[in-house]
């Protein structure tokens, strides 16, 4: 299809869902979600996007400065954020989604929102914001140039030092497939590091990899900004610990190997397209860098590689092929036995309804599965679902689901469900069959 055609496609059938049931297409948790549950159903979105404010300097004060939202559906994210920033405004490409923001946001006199072509940002001037961000849009898009033509018009339309925060569907590709308006376009990290390295982002976060839930964050810089930097020696690694218990212990593998480099006098042209961590003799990129308290040291995050050993490792930070800082020491443990645990058991359409199965269809959580996820079913009262569809849904904490439907003669009611690994029991749950 031809750019126009893409540009339609994306507006005719985003009005469609917005005239059906917008808060089902926008945050998928219930069909006819009541006013409450939507905007409730943004807190965890939230939450990581408000995580990037801690870069603004705290003179700064967020209430002056300006946000902008890509994608913004209904307001389900603008409506909150509006409380934070001084201005908000949000562009859509489906006019009726455009119009249901604006009654949503009809008390916010600093809001604004308007429509948008579904590939750039021209309603608004260049250097405009102080903040851009976009949340379970991207991966609705089918068009991998309007996604990079996005990004691009959000370095055109960010002050210099302005940040943007952004989530992309970071699934592998496991075959040939036609993107549409719903299952859009993937993005590799690799894919986004060089973007930022040629549109001169200075990367700052790049988590999720393997997920559908892959966020990048990067400040804008002037043009030439990536060209002009060089290693710049110095910087004191102060302590390694683990990044998500502040121990100075980091298992070799699993969900919790992850290590923070704490460093002061650290560069602040240092990103993660120049920046190397190096562990027991090998050099990997990092995933984040940032800094927990304005004044304090810079924290670097890096995921262990495979086959790190375990004892006392020596590391150190490097900057564009030259070692920046002294080394210290992490302890790396072997990692603990997986423990597979079922996380819940929901309505597979109707989220929301958690137990209650409301459309006969059904979604099985399961944790920490590791090389026997494939081997994962479930079945009702001994009858198994039927079309059963495993996926995995974060490879760092082997989580998987598995997306399946009651069969036509399991009546209404309570049914033992059970769910099975490598045929044995792994966990029973009770549900309620809706009539």
């Amino acid at each position: 299809m031809t750019d126009r055609e893409i540009q339609e496609r994306m507006r005719d059938d985003w009005d469609r869902r917005a005239r059906e049931d917008a808060g089902y297409y926008v945050a998928f948790g219930r069909r006819r979600q009541s006013p409450q549950e939507f905007f409730a159903s943004a807190s965890e979105a939230l939450h990581a996007i408000q995580y990037e404010l801690r870069r603004f300097p705290p003179e700064a004060g967020l209430g002056s400065l300006a946000a902008l939202e890509i994608g913004c559906g209904p307001g389900r994210l603008m409506l909150p954020l509006s409380r934070v920033f001084g201005h908000v405004a949000g562009v859509d490409v489906s006019p009726e989604m455009v119009e249901l923001a604006r009654k949503n946001l009809a008390e916010v006199p600093h809001a604004r929102v308007a429509a948008t072509s579904g590939s750039d940002l021209a309603a608004f001037a260049a250097g405009a914001f102080d903040f851009c961000y976009s949340y379970a849009v991207f991966q609705h898009i089918p068009s991998r140039d309007a996604v990079w033509s996005y990004l691009r018009e959000a370095w055109r339309v960010l002050k210099p030092g302005g940040i943007l925060k952004c989530q992309f569907n970071g699934l592998p590709e496991t075959g040939p497939r036609d993107a549409d308006t719903w299952n859009g376009s993937r993005f590799r990290p690799e894919e986004l590091r060089a973007f930022c390295r040629d549109q001169d982002f200075q990367l700052l976060l790049l988590d999720g990899a393997n997920t559908q839930n892959l966020w990048m964050a990067a400040r804008k810089q002037p043009r030439g900004w990536a060209a002009s930097l060089g290693p710049a020696p110095g910087a004191r690694l102060l302590r390694i610990t683990n990044t998500y218990t502040s121990d100075l212990v980091v298992p070799a593998a699993g969900r919790f190997a992850s290590a923070s480099l704490w460093l002061e006098n650290l560069t602040e042209d240092a990103d993660l397209n120049r920046l190397e961590v190096e562990l027991a003799g090998r050099r990997v990129p990092p995933c984040y860098i940032g800094r927990y308290a304005w004044k304090g040291p810079t924290q670097v995050n890096v995921f262990l590689p495979s086959g790190t050993p375990t004892g006392l490792v020596r590391a150190r930070l490097w900057m564009l092929g030259e070692p920046v800082s002294g080394f210290a020491r992490l302890r790396v443990v072997p990692p603990p036995p997986s423990v597979p645990r079922l996380l819940s058991v929901t309505d597979g359409i109707n989220l929301l309804s958690k137990s209650r199965i409301e459309t006969r269809t059904v979604k099985v959580d399961v944790e920490e599965a590791g090389e026997a996820a494939p081997q994962l079913s479930a079945d009702l009262d001994g009858e198994p679902l039927e079309g059963q569809e495993l996926v995995c849904v974060d490879p760092v904490a082997e989580r998987y689901a598995i997306n399946a439907s009651v069969p036509a003669s399991v009546p209404a009611g309570p049914h033992l469900l059970t769910v099975w690994l490598r045929g044995r029991v792994l966990a029973r749950t009770t549900v309620e069959l809706a009539g």
